[in-house]
C-alpha cells in the first residue's frame, strides 16, 4: 500500500503524456491535415488547446487542431458558422466515415474508434478539428451556437498557463489535470473542461506543499466561484463559463458535485490524520477513478 504522498505522485505520474500519445497524436494530425489540404486552401495548422497548454488528462481524447485557412475560403466569413463547420465535416467524413464524424459547437470531432480498455490508454481517441481564419494576430473561429466568427488567441492561454504553473512551483498544471480527471470521472459537472483551467488562474495562489490540501481549498473556493462570469483570458471570445451561466440545472450540478468533492477530501484528510492510510486511499481513489493507485 502506498503513503498518501506516494500516490499523488503515481497520480501525478499517471496523467503525464507519454512518448507513444504525443508520436500518436503527431501522425494522426498529419493526416488530417491532408486531408483537409485535399479539400480547402490551407494556410498553417497547429495542436492547440489543453494538448498543447500540457494540461490534457488520460486517455488522450478531444485533442484540439487549428487549421488556419488560406484567402481562397475567405468567402466562408461571410456565411453563417454553420457553412464551414458542415463543410468541414463533409471532407473529414470522406476520410473517417460519417459514423465517426460529428459537427459540435466551435470544431468537428473525430472519433478515432479507439477502444478505451483501461482509464490509461496511450492512443488518440480523437480529434477537435477547428477551422480558423487569421485576424491580425489573432485568430476567428466559427461559433454555431451564437451564430458568429468568435476572436481567440490559444497562445496567450498557453502564456498564461505556463506563467501560472511557474508561479505555483511547477504545481499547477499537475493540479488543474487532477481536477479535470474528477471531472471526468463524474460526468463532467463543470463544462467545458477549458473552465476548469481559467478558474484555476484565479484560485491557485501559493503552492502549500500538498496535493491534498490544495485539492480541498480549490473545490471549497469553487463551490461560491463557478457562480460567476468567467471571460476569456485572452479578453477577446466569449466567456468561457457561458454555457453554464446560461444553464441554472447545470450549475446547481455542479456546486453540489463541488461540495461531495470538497466533503470528499476532508474525510480523506481526516482519515490519513488518524492514520487510517487505506481508508484515505479509498476515498481518493473514488474521487478521481482508478487513475489514482492504491498501491
Amino acid at each position: 500500500m502506498l503513503s498518501i504522498p506516494q500516490a499523488f505522485t503515481k497520480f501525478k505520474n499517471r496523467l503525464e503524456l507519454s512518448g507513444t500519445e504525443q508520436a500518436d497524436a503527431a501522425s494522426r494530425q498529419q493526416r488530417i491535415r491532408t486531408v483537409m489540404d485535399d479539400a480547402f486552401d490551407v494556410k498553417h495548422d497547429f495542436l492547440t488547446g489543453s494538448y498543447s497548454r500540457h494540461t490534457k488528462t488520460k486517455p488522450l481524447h478531444d485533442v484540439d487542431i487549428f487549421v488556419q485557412l488560406g484567402d481562397a475560403e475567405a468567402h466562408y466569413q461571410d456565411k453563417h458558422p454553420d457553412s464551414i463547420l458542415t463543410s468541414v465535416r463533409t471532407a473529414l467524413a470522406t476520410e473517417y466515415g460519417e459514423q465517426r464524424v460529428a459537427l459540435q459547437r466551435r470544431s468537428v470531432r473525430v472519433d478515432f474508434g479507439v477502444k478505451l480498455v483501461d482509464d490509461l490508454t496511450d492512443a488518440v481517441m480523437s480529434f477537435d478539428v477547428t477551422p480558423a481564419f487569421g485576424n491580425g494576430g489573432h485568430y476567428l473561429i466559427p461559433d454555431r451556437t451564437t451564430g458568429d466568427w468568435m476572436p481567440t488567441d490559444p497562445q496567450v492561454h498557453a502564456t498564461k498557463a505556463t506563467a501560472a504553473n511557474a508561479a505555483f512551483g511547477g504545481h499547477w498544471k499537475p493540479v488543474v489535470k487532477m481536477i479535470k480527471k474528477w471531472n471526468e470521472h463524474h460526468d463532467k459537472p463543470i463544462k467545458p473542461s477549458f473552465l476548469i483551467e481559467v478558474m484555476s488562474l484565479e484560485i491557485v495562489a501559493d503552492w502549500g506543499g500538498s496535493y491534498p490540501r490544495e485539492l480541498k481549498a480549490w473545490f471549497a473556493t469553487a463551490i461560491d466561484a463557478i457562480d460567476q462570469t468567467w471571460d476569456d483570458p485572452a479578453g477577446l471570445g466569449h466567456p468561457v463559463s457561458d454555457r453554464m451561466n446560461a444553464d441554472a440545472g447545470q450549475l446547481a450540478t455542479a456546486r453540489l458535485a463541488l461540495k461531495q468533492a470538497e466533503a470528499a477530501c476532508t474525510s480523506a484528510l481526516n482519515h490519513d490524520r488518524a492514520g487510517h492510510t487505506g481508508a484515505a486511499l479509498d476515498v481518493w481513489q473514488q474521487l478521481f477513478g482508478t487513475a489514482f493507485a492504491k498501491s
